[in-house]
């Protein structure tokens, strides 16, 4: 049985930051890629950031390159999602997502590439 568990996230005024984590466990240690998702009310869920669990290969969104870092610690089997100068459209709930199954460059942004999902946070942004 896999888990993904997230922590971190909240509320938080524009300009600021925010950290978000994602604890894995059952079979993590195979896991291919982890990825956080986000949805916002009334949209379909967006491709945030990705990083191959071996190797640390990254990917982002276009909307986050820049301010926002995805990373991991193998040993803990824990991602991080590090939000730096939120705006106000960076609200939405956050999800964890993990591919144990090899995913390819084209399609990292697909969420139907995921195997498992976290059960999501909230962030909220204020102005």
């Amino acid at each position: 049985q896999v888990q993904l568990v997230e922590s971190g996230g909240g509320l938080v005024q524009a300009g600021g930051s925010l950290r978000l984590s994602c604890a894995a466990s059952g079979r993590s240690f195979s896991m291919y890629l982890m990825a956080w998702f986000r949805q916002a009310p009334g949209k379909e869920r967006e491709f945030v950031a990705a990083i191959r669990w071996n190797g640390g290969i990254t990917y982002y969104g276009d909307s986050v390159k820049g301010r926002f870092t995805i990373s991991r610690d193998n040993a803990k089997n824990t991602g991080y999602l590090q939000m730096n100068s939120l705006k106000t459209d960076d609200t939405a709930v956050y999800y964890c997502a993990g591919a144990w199954g090899q995913v390819t460059s084209s399609d990292y942004r697909k969420p139907t590439q995921y195997d498992y999902w976290g059960q999501g946070r909230q962030v909220t942004v204020s102005s």
